[in-house]
């Protein structure tokens, strides 16, 4: 039987630090949500990794996960498709690109086509 070696990935996030200065820079829950205006996203369009299953990435949102859950939700519900966010992006199934950057621009955001 083969052990398998264990990465940081693995433990979920956990940093520890004995530095007493020591700032958690990546931590989303304490940064306050911009305007919707002052928000730079990207709508990608991708298949790599899903098993050739084509989705629509909304990448570059800033502000706290609760945030983007709800954007997501609200994104998800107005396709009519699943989805889901994982590391800061938004994931909608399917060729909806076109019709989640008419959406985000309606609530204010500015978004920019990336790719094909």
């Amino acid at each position: 039987m083969v052990k398998k070696k264990l990465g940081l990935e693995d433990l979920g996030g956990f940093v520890f630090s004995t530095n007493d200065d020591f700032n958690t820079e990546n931590d989303r829950s304490a940064v306050e949500t911009p305007p919707p205006g002052d928000q730079h996203l990207e709508a990608h369009y991708s298949s790599k990794g899903r098993g050739g299953k084509m989705v629509t990435v909304v990448k570059g949102f800033e502000g706290k996960d609760e945030d983007l859950v709800a954007l997501g939700k609200q994104l998800k519900k107005k396709c009519g498709v699943g989805g889901s966010v994982k590391d800061g992006e938004i994931i909608i199934q399917g060729d909806v690109r076109e019709k989640v950057m008419q959406l985000l621009k309606d609530e204010g955001y500015k978004v920019k086509r990336v790719g094909g």
